[in-house]
């Protein structure tokens, strides 16, 4: 449903915007309000499955991004569909981390690697397949059916959890919840969102750069609350981890470009190409059907090989697809064009998505796969925020420019290039700092934790040893005390 619900959308805007007559601001918000609860409240909707139950929370969090998927449905105007965007958001916070980390806590370790790539490649599918369900609903009985699909999945959604998947939580968890640190990080991203997002239209105007600034000093307002929490949302010691710090950046970087690709490619096809909602939407389908078929396998090969070459090669990859869709303008073909774009980003994704994710939990502790997968989507779903926000901004783009077929040919062919680029700094992030045995499984007698983590945070996760015990002696070539 999340998922799903971060694609579907985007191909019903150029109907939301001619329905509530609204501009490119407008469509940016709709898609960014989901993006900002979500980002700025998966970390706490982490710690509360930990604590309460991941199950639990997991549940919750499908009936309220039903209820929230109802009013927007029922949306009379822009400012309601925005408001119960942001409600649908906070939804997502309760249920994505949880179903990654109810994958990582009840999968034996030989068979996690396998779980977590039919994971990925599920959630890549429905992420890739929003399109061509959102067309088929807008041709169909409406734009307004993009939301309300989700009713009917999560009445489907809820027994199923309830029956057959098991409750886990983190008998660590305690302290208090950080309720102001979410805030906080919400209202910083909501401020440079703001910001980037009006910029366009108001320049650089006392109130664009007053939420700019805003936004900026709330982030290191964040920064700081964490540090001196005793019980932080976000705790440092998880970022003394190099490989948890290095995966996460490559993980901006890619969702980043993926978050402008989903969001401007389908508006190129209708508005530039002239293809219908249907249309539009099929013509991505085969990035999901390379996802459905080799994501699992690709799991498997990032632990065979290790995961340096996918992250490098699979961003690679997608940032020649990307420039590949330079080619789709004006009277061009779907099949000499379009196709191969997309054929070339299907492998890219299918290539670093699931070692992606394996090599993040990997980075830490199981006990903190709740908290690893939290900080993972935050990054994904921040990356992807503040591209929809910016993309705009630096392709110089004007508030009604998806209404002119030439002007937005313009701005797709900007954006594909900033977006490729970004890219190219994730492959190259991933070949400098990511290790090729983060998913290789520990020698016998060996902890994990060591091979997972740096020496401040195995002191932290490693139990105290008795005085006068003696000291074990690490393996050759591992960290660990």
């Amino acid at each position: 449903m999340a998922l799903l619900d971060s694609t579907v959308v985007n191909v019903a805007l150029p109907r939301i915007g001619a329905d509530l007559n609204a501009d490119l601001a407008v469509l940016q918000w709709t898609v960014n309000a989901y993006l900002l609860t979500l980002a700025g409240l998966i970390l706490l909707g982490g710690a509360l499955g930990d604590r309460f139950g991941r199950r639990r929370v997991f549940v919750v969090g499908i009936v309220w991004f039903a209820l929230a998927s109802l009013a927007c449905g029922l949306a009379p105007n822009a400012v309601m569909l925005i408001a119960a965007r942001a409600l649908q958001g906070i939804g997502g916070a309760l249920l994505t981390p949880g179903s990654l980390a109810l994958i990582q806590s009840t999968f034996h370790p030989d068979d996690r690697a396998r779980a977590v790539g039919a994971w990925s490649g599920l959630g890549g599918v429905a992420a890739a397949v929003g399109p061509f369900v959102g067309g088929w609903l807008v041709d169909g009985p409406g734009w307004r059916w993009v939301f309300l699909l989700n009713v009917p999945l999560a009445a489907i959604c809820v027994p199923v959890a309830m029956r057959h998947v098991p409750e886990t939580r983190d008998p660590q968890a305690h302290g208090r919840f950080d309720v102001a640190g979410a805030a906080v990080g919400a209202l910083a991203l909501g401020a440079i969102t703001y910001a980037l997002i009006d910029a366009p239209e108001q320049g650089a105007s006392p109130v664009i750069i007053g939420a700019a600034v805003a936004g900026l000093l709330l982030g290191a307002v964040f920064v700081r609350m964490e540090r001196r929490r005793a019980d932080p949302m976000v705790p440092p010691q998880i970022f003394a981890s190099r490989q948890f710090t290095a995966v996460n950046a490559v993980t901006f970087c890619v969702y980043a470009a993926f978050g402008g690709f989903f969001f401007l490619s389908v508006l190129q096809l209708q508005v530039v190409l002239g293809y219908s909602a249907l249309a539009a939407g099929t013509a991505l389908l085969p990035t999901t059907l390379l996802m459905l078929l080799l994501s699992a396998r690709s799991g498997e090969l990032g632990q065979r090989i290790g995961p340096r070459i996918p992250l490098t090669a699979g961003p690679l990859l997608c940032a020649c697809g990307m420039l590949l869709m330079l080619r789709a303008g004006p009277g061009s073909s779907y099949w000499a064009d379009v196709l191969p774009a997309l054929l070339v980003q299907g492998f890219g994704m299918v290539l670093l998505v699931a070692p992606l994710t394996s090599t993040v939990l990997a980075s830490v502790v199981v006990e903190r796969a709740g908290l690893a997968s939290g900080v993972n989507n935050a990054v994904a779903r921040a990356g992807g925020l503040i591209a929809v926000a910016a993309l705009p901004l630096l392709a110089g783009t004007g508030p009604e420019a998806y209404r002119s077929a030439t002007e937005f040919d313009q701005t797709f062919e900007r954006a594909m290039t900033i977006c490729a680029g970004v890219l190219v700094v994730g492959a190259l992030i991933a070949w400098l700092a990511v290790r090729s045995d983060v998913l290789a499984p520990a020698a016998p007698g060996e902890p994990q934790v060591c091979r997972a983590e740096c020496r401040t945070h195995c002191a932290v996760a490693a139990p105290p040893l008795d005085p006068g015990e003696p000291r074990p002696t690490p393996a050759p070539g591992t960290v660990g005390a």
